[in-house]
């Protein structure tokens, strides 16, 4: 039996009814830049993320980037990103002209450790981005207090998180504002690129919507240097679409989750996630950890199960970060993300996996760890 990473046909045929009636609507109408879709989709997201505003963009990094412009964050200033990240995070912030400073992870979440974010901050530090990773929201409370010490604005990476809850609370207005990705293979993912911004800010949304437009609120009147950076029509009336059943299908992933959790405790030599009593995470990805990953990895995919590793390369080693913040890097240690990038594997989840195919996986996983075959 194959087991396949990712399933993006079969969400379509799922919904292909109310797609295809989403795709007639938009052509039809004859409007496919910043029309009646993107604002429907705006107060639908915004009142799903329990917040007051939502400005579409085109892309996740893009929702950073422009969240860091309008607060005006740029050249000297710095950032706190967390080490452990897809590098999104940090190109966003040099996007903006600003320094990212990373700090290392919780060890057993593999989110940003806020007991490690104090020591990071300097009179230079203007923000501090919260992802949350995995799906599985960020302890956002502890970061908002010592932000809120200091008078630095706290944003939420929530790309890979739509529908998470932290105590209860959804992510997308935890703090100032929050980027969230619509990459095809998100939790809530378009046929195509797209971002939103939420925020409980209205002069940021307003910021937000300028910056996304060139600058404008009227075609050809320039109020600030913008960008070019909208979710089209087609995009979001597909969202609409998913949007609606994106509960329901963030149900089928914990099921899963579940199911993979109480199959794998027993084998001792392989790390579980770890799920806080406050996090409700929507499972974007279910990550093991092994001592020998690679080698893991490898007898799964000759099993035909298909998994990924996010993230096999830290930002602060990439030949971008290496290079520009290399003095400033080699005065600190990260060797929990470096270790993480070493021992992480990403299991196949999603609303789309049978739990036969599950099965399959955690039968492979119990032959060759309890047996020691690696």
């Amino acid at each position: 039996m194959e087991v396949p990473f990712l399933d993006l046909k079969t969400p379509y045929l799922e919904l292909k009814d109310e797609l295809d009636a989403a795709y007639q609507r938009v052509m039809e109408s004859g409007w496919y830049i910043l029309g009646q879709e993107l604002e429907a989709f705006e107060e639908e997201f915004a009142a799903y993320c329990e917040a007051k505003y939502c400005v579409g963009v085109a892309n996740g990094l893009d929702s950073l980037h422009l969240i860091l412009r309008a607060m005006e964050i740029g050249s000297g200033d710095e950032v706190i990103v967390p080490a452990n990240t897809y590098i999104a995070t940090w190109l966003a912030v040099s996007y903006a002209g600003a320094i990212p400073v990373p700090v290392e992870p919780d060890i057993k979440t593999y989110n940003i450790d806020p007991t490690k974010i104090e020591v990071a901050i300097t009179s230079k530090t203007k923000a501090i981005i919260a992802v949350h990773l995995y799906g599985q929201p960020a302890d956002i409370d502890s970061i908002n207090q010592i932000a809120s010490k200091h008078n630095i604005r706290v944003i939420e990476d929530a790309a890979q998180a739509h529908g998470a809850r932290y105590k209860s609370r959804r992510v997308g207005s935890l703090g100032d504002a929050a980027g969230f990705s619509f990459y095809p293979g998100k939790n809530l993912g378009a046929f195509g690129d797209g971002g939103a911004v939420t925020t409980n800010n209205e002069k940021l949304a307003d910021k937000i919507r300028l910056l996304r437009n060139y600058g404008s609120r009227i075609k050809y009147y320039n109020e600030i240097q913008g960008f070019n950076s909208r979710l089209d029509e087609l995009q979001a009336a597909f969202l609409r679409v998913k949007l609606a059943k994106l509960d329901e299908w963030n149900e089928r992933r914990k099921k899963l989750a579940i199911y993979y959790l109480d199959k794998l405790q027993k084998i001792t030599n392989l790390k579980l996630p770890y799920v806080p009593e406050w996090a409700e995470p929507v499972w974007h990805l279910f990550v093991i950890s092994h001592k020998y990953r690679d080698k893991l990895k490898q007898y799964l995919a000759d099993a035909e199960v298909k998994t990924l590793i996010h993230y096999p390369i830290p930002p602060h080693l990439s030949n971008i970060y290496a290079e520009q913040l290399g003095r400033f890097l080699q005065t600190k240690s990260y060797s929990i993300t470096e270790i993480l990038s070493q021992e992480i594997l990403s299991l196949p989840i999603n609303p789309h996996l049978h739990q036969t195919e599950v099965k399959r996986v955690i039968e492979i996983l119990s032959k060759v760890l309890k047996n020691d075959i690696i």
